[in-house]
């Protein structure tokens, strides 16, 4: 009996030693938890890794933050809303396009250089409806791999892809001359065109000529900047010489001195009272040739007003080239930056040659230098005399 209790005894010291070495080294239940959760999520990610490398998809984070599974070899694609086509054909992805808005295939136009370049590829495609507003049952019909799209579509990107049963991808609106939005346009075509090489090439491109336009004019003096009013504009239409813009791309990137920029709650286009330029009496005028033939009219039925301007008396009135249609067309508005910078400047830009410059940014951008073509049709970087 004796032996018994100390068997028993022995038993017990054992069990309470096993119990508080294993008391030791245990963690917190919320530690485990989180443990294990990580441990499913690691599991979740290469469960996922692994559906993409056997299914051949691959997932595209777009501008609205999305996560679209795509293919990873995408063969066929439409694009629907402004801007989508364009940057395709900046990524040298045109080749890709299987259908088109329909504004797309009316005639080449000069004003949209990608379309100008690659009208002959796009007026033999089927329409997919127009100006952001699809056509579902012909994108279905035509089953592309991708549709690509503006964030802002008003019907909606995700029931776009809820009705047509295609991944959609959004890109940003970048309506400007040049800001991050153009980053991230070719960020996200890089890898949903697996071209992150050619998107690198772009984005150094442009990092290229911000620093190339900086280092001629970052370091003027605003007092020693010449006055600019640009006028004629687009926006919505065709305006006067009413029509300008604070925070015009060109005179930004050129770091011109912008006297719409000086309108204390601008920060667009905006028409502007006529009075107003009459008491600035810019150094310089820049007119867009999209409204010029209106400013003409206006200069003929007010010639006093426009001959007391110091700049039209002066000589000092030049063309810019329109960049807006169908929004930014990003190659003119860069052209356009230096042609700015030039009149302003024109010292700091004594090596830069127009048609060489228009050359070197339209063949990088769509493959093909088409000034030629726009100075054959009246749109060349010149001095103007109004009424002319």
């Amino acid at each position: 009996m004796k032996l018994k209790r100390i068997f028993n005894v022995i038993a017990v010291f054992i069990f309470c030693f096993l119990l508080a070495a294993c008391g030791k080294d245990a963690k917190p239940a919320d530690t485990d938890d989180k443990a294990a959760k990580q441990v499913e999520s690691n599991v979740a990610k290469d469960e996922k890794s692994n559906k993409d490398a056997n299914d051949g998809s691959k997932v595209i984070v777009d501008s609205l933050k999305r996560e679209v599974t795509v293919p990873k070899d995408v063969k066929k694609i439409v694009c629907v809303g402004v801007g989508t086509l364009r940057y395709t054909c900046y990524m040298d992805s045109e080749d890709l396009i299987v259908g088109v808005e329909d504004h797309e295939k009316e005639k080449p136009v000069l004003a949209r250089p990608y379309n100008y370049v690659n009208f002959d590829k796009f007026k033999d495609l089927p329409g997919i409806g127009d100006n952001g507003d699809p056509n579902i049952e012909k994108i279905i019909e035509l089953a592309p791999d991708v549709i690509l799209t503006i964030d802002s579509l008003k019907m909606g990107v995700d029931e776009l892809q809820k009705k047509t049963n295609i991944p959609v991808v959004s890109i940003p609106i970048a309506d400007s001359s040049l800001d991050e939005r153009n980053y991230e346009i070719f960020r996200i075509l890089g890898e949903l065109y697996n071209k992150e090489d050619k998107a690198k090439e772009m984005t150094a491109y442009l990092d290229e000529i911000k620093d190339d336009l900086n280092k001629r004019t970052g370091d003027i003096k605003a007092e020693d900047k010449p006055s600019v009013y640009v006028s004629g504009l687009s926006f919505k239409g065709s305006h006067g010489f009413e029509g300008t813009e604070a925070n015009y791309g060109p005179l930004t990137l050129s770091n011109s001195r912008n006297l719409a920029d000086e309108v204390e709650g601008q920060k667009g286009f905006f028409e502007i009272d006529l009075e107003k330029v009459l008491e600035w009496d810019p150094d310089i005028i820049l007119l867009d040739f999209n409204g010029y033939d209106i400013i003409k009219d206006q200069y003929n039925k007010n010639k006093e007003l426009f001959e007391s301007l110091s700049a039209v008396k002066n000589g000092k009135v030049y063309s810019q080239i329109s960049y807006r249609h169908c929004a930014t067309n990003l190659d003119t508005a860069l052209i356009d930056a230096y042609y700015a910078g030039k009149v302003s400047f024109p010292d700091r830009f004594e090596d830069v040659d127009m048609d060489q410059k228009a050359k070197e940014i339209y063949e990088k951008f769509i493959g093909e230098d088409i000034y030629p073509a726009q100075k054959e049709a009246g749109l060349e970087f010149r001095k103007i005399e109004i009424g002319k």
